[in-house]
């Protein structure tokens, strides 16, 4: 039996009850004033130093061990999403909005740590931030927390952050991780394409920036083919398209255009965010066109610190076996603003398959479906990873 199992399972009623508290209670972006609520609740009266932020409402806890050691970060996010639960679940939200993110897990498996860990306070290696954190949805929570210094919170930089994402389609238990590249950058590029508009029977007298929208699209899709290298591509898709004519036999005189970017490292973003929008402009001038274009650069890449991830694989083989932990080929698209702190603090991010036996639709999707039996094994991995690398240190 590891070191936290027994207590874990004996917290499992009581995380799950938190966890569908939080489901219900459901709130979106930066300000979440019930959740902090019920986060700050749960922390009294643990001997915890707890900050709250000031332009967002997120929660740090650091717990002081009674041995001298280094600063470990363990990090959930806090916020849901703009969607309309349909799962049927007793506890479902009905507000509206959704934990389709398994974000409710995320806290009550963190607050599951912090008991484990202040159980055995006089005995831990060292110090434990605890960052509870709003706005992962696109709102970059974890960089403001960033601006406000979560990583000061402890009074020394952590040597070491962790974090567990719950997955409803990976099968109940597995964990997963890989090193390096774990998850994409996000970022965007706006534009607006200008034409001069005209009558839809007599196109040769104006500019119809339309059929000049479509070669951009078409470009965007052989930049990403031949710009970029086969070994470290990008995803470009066009996510927005409209144009300003509101009648059928009027030419548009202006198009907008919005392009999703996810790419896996700093290379590609550069390039993309150089290149693409010259050779955009390019076309669009060809065509008698102006085209003005901003580059939206949202969440990095999620970057798995190889020797951090390597001595995260060792202990999750020991605490679980090797059979139910995944070395991920390829990273994921999808990104994470946990990456914000895994580019000051070296690092890992975990997935931990959470599928119901009845199964679940896909993460963000209205019938995702989580089995909360997974939050006590996150608990007290998280906990174990945070007690084995102080003790490392």
């Amino acid at each position: 039996m590891t070191r936290f199992e027994a207590d874990a399972a004996a917290l499992q009623d009581n995380l799950v009850a938190v966890r569908r508290e939080l489901h219900q209670v459901v709130e979106l972006g930066l300000d979440l004033p019930r959740t902090q609520e019920v986060l700050l609740r749960e922390l009294a009266g643990l001997g915890l130093e707890i900050t709250t932020g000031t332009a967002l409402t997120s929660v740090t806890a650091v717990l002081r061990g009674g041995r001298a050691g280094p600063v470990v970060l363990l990090r959930a996010d806090m916020d849901g999403l703009p969607v309309h639960e349909a799962t049927g679940l007793e506890f479902a939200s009905t507000s509206g909005r959704m934990h389709a993110c398994g974000h409710d897990l995320h806290m009550a498996g963190l607050l599951g740590a912090v008991r484990l860990l202040v159980a055995r306070r006089e005995e831990l290696p060292g110090t434990v931030v605890f960052m509870f954190q709003p706005g992962e949805e696109g709102q970059a929570g974890g960089r403001i927390m960033l601006e406000e210094r979560v990583l000061d919170a402890a009074g020394e930089r952590p040597v070491a952050a962790y974090a567990i994402h719950v997955e409803c389609t990976l099968e109940r238990g597995q964990l997963v991780t890989r090193q390096g590249s774990m998850m994409a950058s996000a970022s965007a590029l706006r534009m607006t394409l200008r034409g001069t508009g005209g009558h839809a029977a007599f196109p040769q007298n104006g500019i119809d920036p339309v059929p000049v929208a479509a070669q951009l699209i078409l470009a965007v899709q052989t930049f990403a083919a031949r710009r970029l290298p086969a070994t470290d591509q990008a995803v470009i898709s066009i996510t927005r398209l409209s144009s300003d004519s509101a009648a059928s036999n009027v030419l548009a005189a202006e198009v907008q255009l919005e392009a999703n970017i996810r790419t896996l490292s700093k290379p590609t973003l550069e390039t993309v965010r150089e290149q693409l929008p010259l050779m955009l402009e390019g076309i669009a001038v060809a065509n008698g066109c102006t085209l003005e274009s901003e580059f939206i650069a949202s969440y990095p890449v999620t970057y798995n610190d190889p020797a951090e991830t390597a001595f995260v694989l060792d202990v999750l083989d020991e605490l679980v076996g090797s059979e139910r932990v995944t070395r991920l080929e390829t990273p994921s698209m999808a990104s994470e603003d946990f990456a914000y702190v895994l580019d000051e603090v070296p690092g890992t991010l975990v997935f931990l398959g959470a599928a119901p036996d009845a199964g679940s639709g896909p993460l963000h999707s209205e019938r995702a479906v989580f089995d909360d039996s997974v939050l006590g094994e996150q608990a007290s991995v998280l906990a174990e990873l945070a007690w084995r690398r102080l003790e490392r240190a």
